[in-house]
């Protein structure tokens, strides 16, 4: 069991990350990498899949959001839900490939599930963008460590 725990707690921090609590899955995935605690490969697996997974959460909130919005727990500000319906609009499914981005990341996966984004679509597109992140920051650590 210990030897899966690095995987858990990364999987459960980049779950989190992706959803309304704050989170911060890269710092867990640098600290493991740097500790030698996990294979480099699964690591990334392990971030992706959660990160992937918290952000279906947000598509899933997205395809209700009309119900929602104005409620003082909702994750993503009009302001911010507004800014990213807008980019989805202009940029349409694409716009996916960013949701790893800080602030409106979010978002953009709240507004693909009001915009009734097709959920392989959705998967794939969100889970390429969020794979692409955690190996840079996978090889950017190996880099620095030489």
């Amino acid at each position: 069991m210990e030897v899966l725990a690095p995987y858990g707690a990364l999987f459960a921090s980049a779950f989190l990350a992706a959803t309304l609590l704050p989170a911060s899955s890269e710092l867990v995935l640098l600290g493991l990498l740097a500790a030698g605690r996990g294979d480099p490969v699964l690591l990334i697996i392990a971030a992706t899949v959660g990160n992937t997974a918290g952000s279906l959460v947000n598509w899933a909130i997205g395809r209700g959001v009309e119900v929602l919005h104005g409620r003082r727990w909702f994750p993503v500000s009009r302001e911010r839900y507004e800014q990213a319906v807008s980019l989805f609009r202009r940029y349409g499914v694409w716009t996916l490939l960013f949701a790893w981005l800080p602030i409106i990341g979010d978002a953009l996966t709240v507004a693909a599930g009001a915009a009734r984004v097709g959920l392989w679509w959705f998967v794939a597109l969100v889970g390429l963008g969020k794979a692409a992140r955690y190996v840079a920051i996978a090889a950017g650590q190996a880099w620095a460590t030489g």
